[in-house]
This record gives structure tokens, C-alpha cells and sequence, in this order.
């Protein structure tokens, strides 16, 4: 794809929209340690070490303009959607969030490479159709495609690719699975919901329940760092036999939770109860926690007493409760040389150590 007329030198400078969030964070703090210039775009910015935050809108043009007015970035990491009420609402809002941030970037004539993230809702379907209908098979490999159902992650590809058509850039499309991570507020976060759900059930001697299906206690499946993501998104726009390619991305390891959630009971301490094959959403089991868990931070000192922000069980649940086995091949960027691997359980406990140490959750 040419680039006539647009300037090609690479100065290091990266817009990470969606920074507040578990991929988007994980991803700026990824460009800092490497000695890139980062702007983090969000609604509601927070302080991050060596980012420069831009409060802005998606949603709204013109304000959304003046934040972004002079600045001058290679390239683009998009990490962010809203959540609607349908698929038709969501296909609307998220690519019209992508269409105003290319209308505001446009006057810069800078950008050189976009990374989109989604994820396995490319194959799996959008929430009206989760896991339902004709599903490919897995390993869910790039050369699928799409399902034939409105997905609001192929609204964004089409974004972006009508974007880079016309302006010049390159793009890259990461689609992890499940993302392990430390983010506050965010809607899509099992690592921290799974470990607010250890610390209740330590607290109140309730069984540590496996929440999901039969399908997934006995099935393989794998997961994806915030942190791998992040390395991937680098490589893709570093390496040009990346360019203009869709790609999976996860850690690199399979496992079965009737084996990691015994991994995950140990590290807080507990004895994992034993599945029976009844699904007990997480969603039902702390239906009624949020007093509970404000009592807890309070007597702990934790940072954030309310419960809502630190776990998301409709998330978990619908993540935990497929009925088919989700396992994702990664063969195309290991073919292109992409090296990162990152053991599950180990990223599990490393997040849960990170939480402690922010004072999220109480230490053991």
C-alpha cells in the first residue's frame, strides 16, 4: 500500500486509544519501557508513568478534533469499544468511534500503521449469537474468516480498512482470547473478578466453584497475557511481512481448568469444591457480595470498596460457560517469527500479585 506524499520517516511516537484499559495500558506501558513517545486517548485518563493523557470522546467529532489538533503519530493502537443494548447499536457506535478518531488523525498525514485488537468473537460470534449457530472448527486459524451474522468487530476491521485505503497506511488485526491484566473499571476482566470471587470465598468459607460449563472444565482452551498482546502488537508494526494481515495471539500454552482452577484455589489458599457438572454462574454466586466486599476493603484498606468495579461475572460467565472447546492456533505469526510465550497460570498469579501489591485485593 503507497504512501505518496505522506511522510515516512519513523519517529517512535504511538496514539494508544483505550488506555485506561487492561489491553490498552498493558500496551502503553510496553511503548514506554522501549523508549516510544505515547499518548493515551481515553474518556476519563489516569496517570501513567511516561504517557501523555488526552481526555477525549469518540463519540464526539469536533471536541475529539481539538484534543488530537497537532499531534503527530506513526501509529495507532486501537484497545476500545462500548458496550450497546443490541448488535445493531454496537455495529453503529464502535464504527462510528473509529470513523471520528480517522477524521480527527487525517490533517496529520502521520499515521504509518493502525493496530486493531478484538478478539475470538470473530469466530465465536457477537453476544446476541455467542457460541451458537454453525461455529468453525478449532483451532480457530486466520483463514476462517467471518461468520455470516453482523458482528460489530468486523464493523471496526471495515474501518479501518477503509481508512488505510484511502490514507495510505498500513494495518495489523489482533484478535487474542480471553486477556489476563490489571485494569479498574473495566468491563471484560476475569483475572480480577476470579480473584475478587477467591478472596469472598476465603473470607466467608463458601466453596471456591468452578462457575462454567462441563465443555470447558474438560476442554482445552488458552488465554492470552495483556502483556504477550502487547509484544504483538510491536512485532506486527515493526515487521513487514505483518503488514496488512490479521492475526490470533495467545500465550502459547493449552491447559484445562478441571487443572487451573486448582492452580488458581491453591494460590489464595483454598481447596478447589469439586465440579459436578452444574453450572453456577458468577453472576448468581455474588449477586448479593457488594456490601460484603465494601466491608472488606474497608477493613483491609483496600483501594477500591466497590465491587462493580473491580469484577465483571456476566463476562466470566459468558467466557466460562461455552459449550464447545475454544482453542486458538498462532501458527501464522510464529511462521512470520513472532518468539512470545507466556505461561497461563504464571500470568495469573503474576496479576494476582500485582493486585495485592496495589492494595486491590488484601494479601494472603
Amino acid at each position: 500500500m503507497g504512501r505518496t506524499g505522506m511522510e515516512t520517516t519513523m519517529t517512535k511516537t504511538a496514539l494508544v486509544v483505550g488506555t485506561t484499559g487492561i489491553q490498552g495500558s498493558a500496551t502503553a506501558e510496553r511503548l514506554v519501557a522501549e523508549g516510544w513517545t505515547v499518548y493515551g486517548l481515553a474518556r476519563n485518563p489516569k496517570p501513567q508513568d511516561g504517557v501523555t493523557p488526552i481526555a477525549a470522546d469518540l463519540l464526539q467529532p469536533e471536541a475529539l478534533a481539538r484534543a488530537l489538533d497537532g499531534l503527530r503519530p506513526d501509529t495507532v493502537f486501537l484497545t476500545t469499544w462500548l458496550r450497546q443494548a443490541t448488535e445493531a447499536e454496537n455495529i453503529r457506535v464502535n464504527a462510528l468511534m473509529l470513523r471520528n478518531l480517522f477524521e480527527a488523525l487525517r490533517p496529520s498525514r502521520s499515521v504509518r500503521h493502525v493496530g486493531l485488537v478484538t478478539g475470538l468473537k470473530h469466530y465465536l460470534g457477537p453476544f446476541e449469537a455467542y457460541g451458537k449457530g454453525s461455529l468453525p472448527q478449532t483451532p480457530f486459524r486466520e483463514e476462517q474468516g467471518r461468520l455470516d451474522v453482523a458482528n460489530f468487530y468486523y464493523a471496526q476491521e471495515d474501518e479501518v480498512f477503509a481508512a488505510a485505503e484511502r490514507d495510505g497506511f498500513t494495518w495489523s488485526i489482533h484478535r487474542p482470547h480471553t486477556v489476563i491484566g490489571k485494569a479498574v473499571g473495566n468491563a471484560m476482566n476475569m483475572g480480577t473478578t476470579l480473584a475478587v470471587y477467591a478472596v469472598l470465598c476465603r473470607e466467608t468459607g463458601r466453596p471456591f466453584r468452578f462457575p462454567g460449563s462441563a465443555a470447558q472444565w474438560n476442554g482445552l482452551t488458552d488465554m492470552t497475557d495483556a502483556r504477550q498482546l502487547a509484544a504483538h502488537l510491536l512485532w506486527a508494526q515493526a515487521t513487514p511481512a505483518a503488514a496488512n494481515e490479521d492475526f490470533n495471539v495467545v500465550n502459547g500454552d493449552v491447559f484445562r481448568w478441571s487443572w487451573m482452577w486448582s492452580r488458581l484455589a491453591g494460590w489464595f489458599g483454598l481447596e478447589a469444591a469439586p465440579f459436578d457438572g452444574t453450572e453456577k454462574p458468577l453472576e448468581t454466586q455474588m449477586q448479593d457480595d457488594a456490601a460484603l466486599w465494601r466491608q472488606i476493603a474497608e477493613h483491609e484498606g483496600l483501594v477500591e470498596p466497590d465491587l462493580a468495579r473491580l469484577a465483571s461475572p456476566w463476562h466470566t460467565d459468558a467466557d466460562l460457560g461455552r459449550p464447545i472447546e475454544v482453542v486458538t492456533d498462532m501458527s501464522k505469526s510464529r511462521r512470520m517469527g513472532f518468539p512470545g510465550y507466556q505461561p497461563t497460570d504464571d500470568a495469573f498469579f503474576d496479576l494476582f500479585e500485582r493486585l495485592q501489591a496495589d492494595r486491590i485485593i488484601p494479601t494472603r
